[in-house]
């Protein structure tokens, strides 16, 4: 198959064009991307689109970037094409921490092409890269270290994030991903395509390039067809991939939800039931969500993270990269900011304390989205079946065994109360919200009954103290219910 015929193919198979479309072309001078300007420019009147040539000069290698940019733009122009050349001060980019050479020019490159593709109202940018890039690409994230996402390579097309100032997106297209280099280069030769080379791709101090010049041609060695069976891995990853992340929305969806601070809380149970390759991607996909990718997120962080929610106890946290934490509860399991507290579901929390039962004004600044509402009965009045009561946040009391200045306040230390049906036995509140399950961090602003005598009368919403209860000797019952505001 020519070059032509593997281009039209990768393009049609892919759907990487649209009829109309402006596609933005960036070009180095090199011949893989005088190849692709070359070709798209052959299929451009068969596809219906409109070629504009992008150059941007990385101010790297002097002399030959000025010529390397001169070149583009005679060729551009000979071919009867549009063309922008730019210029960016890559070395100083690079210069700031963190950032390598590579990783600057990148930047600069993808920044300058979805500015430029903006202006021209272009939709699509076209890169280069060739078959032979995609296994250096598949063995350098292995070396690396990488799941599925990361051996499937490159992809025939994915979206480029626009740079600063420039809104929406574009779409970054290589209609050369299943061309070999061999190929490309014969292609130049055929077409009369003389390409500019740029030296700096011979300098093994570059991670790619030692692996493009001395660690494939040894595996080679071992096995000639090294580059396309990458190639080949590359493809069943992708195909791999985009099943399990099919799984990975769904499950998202059943189990996860988000909270107003941007944490994320799963569903302990139904995580854990999930096989083991959905646990890892799900824990992904919520920093993925939280922080908009997975830089740093390597497999080591995963698995601590999956060990820990599977055999850790409630309260353990796991300390993830980007600033990002895991707190393990007892049902549930959230991820967030360092120093994340797991909330608890639509339980109330007390804000200020002490503060009078009655005193209406106050209790709704204390209890934010709740409020109280109290009434006096006869044991006559109470309902059929009022020991069965199903909502734990409104309880019934002798309200003469509860005494006056009923209050709401939140634990202190040495808390004691007696809990119904334990036959008057006092119980440490601590040890109690242990027993139950509360969350650590619900623990403090839980509110708590109590009369004049700082008794503990009622743990709202889980238990009654024994002494408050209703008996066949009350005679005035108090009626107490925690109502959701919106209820």
């Amino acid at each position: 198959m020519t070059v032509i015929q593997t281009v039209s193919e990768t393009i049609h198979r892919f759907e990487l064009t649209a009829a109309g479309q402006t596609i933005l072309v960036g070009v180095s001078g090199g011949p893989d991307s005088l190849c692709l300007l070359h070709v798209l420019q052959r299929l451009a009147p068969e596809l219906n689109i409109t070629l504009h040539v992008a150059h941007l000069n990385h101010g790297l290698r002097g002399a030959d970037a000025d010529a390397d940019a001169a070149f583009v733009a005679d060729t551009a122009r000979a071919w009867g094409l549009p063309v922008t050349i730019e210029r960016a001060d890559v070395a100083s980019m690079a210069a700031q921490p963190g950032i390598s050479t590579e990783e600057a020019a990148r930047n600069a490159r993808y920044d300058f092409l979805s500015r430029l593709a903006a202006q021209l109202g272009a939709t699509a940018v076209a890169v280069g890269h060739n078959a032979d890039d995609q296994a250096e690409t598949v063995l350098m994230h292995f070396l690396r270290g990488s799941g599925l996402a990361g051996l499937r390579g490159m992809l025939p097309a994915s979206p480029l994030p626009s740079g600063p100032g420039v809104s929406g997106s574009l779409t970054l297209i290589r209609p050369l991903l299943f061309t070999p280099r061999a190929d490309i280069l014969a292609y130049c030769d055929e077409n009369d395509l003389q390409p500019r080379f740029d030296r700096s791709n011979e300098d093994v101090t570059f991670f790619r390039n030692r692996l493009r010049h001395e660690l494939l041609p040894l595996l080679e060695t071992y096995n000639p067809q090294i580059r396309r069976i990458l190639g080949a891995t590359a493809s069943v990853a992708a195909a791999d991939h985009d099943l399990l992340h099919d799984h990975t929305v769904a499950a998202f969806a059943a189990l996860a939800q988000s909270t107003t601070s941007g944490a994320v809380i799963f569903d302990l149970a139904g995580w854990q039931a999930l096989p083991l390759a959905l646990q890892r991607s799900l824990l992904r996909e919520a920093v993925h969500r939280l922080r908009g990718g997975l830089r740093d997120i390597g497999f080591v962080h995963v698995e601590q993270a999956v060990w820990t929610l599977a055999t850790g106890n409630a309260g353990a946290r796991m300390t993830l990269p980007a600033g990002l934490e895991a707190v393990l509860g007892y049902t549930r399991f959230a991820i967030g900011e360092a120093g994340i507290e797991l909330p608890v579901a639509g339980a109330p929390q007390l804000l200020i304390e002490p503060v009078r039962l009655h005193d209406e004004a106050t209790l709704s600044a204390a209890l934010p989205g709740w409020r109280v509402e109290t009434g006096l009965l006869t044991p006559t009045e109470l309902p059929a079946g009022w020991q069965n009561n199903a909502d734990p946040w409104q309880a019934v009391f002798d309200a003469d065994a509860l005494g006056n200045n009923l209050a709401l306040r939140g634990r202190r230390a040495g808390d004691r109360f007696q809990p119904l049906g334990m036959d008057g036995n006092s119980k440490l509140l601590a040890e109690y919200f242990t027993n139950v399950r509360l969350p650590a961090a619900a623990r403090d602003r839980w509110p708590l009954l109590v009369n004049a005598a700082d008794q503990i009368l009622w743990v709202c919403g889980l238990r009654v103290d024994e002494r408050a209860r209703v008996t066949d000797r009350t005679s005035r019952v108090l009626h107490i219910w925690l109502q959701r505001a919106q209820d």
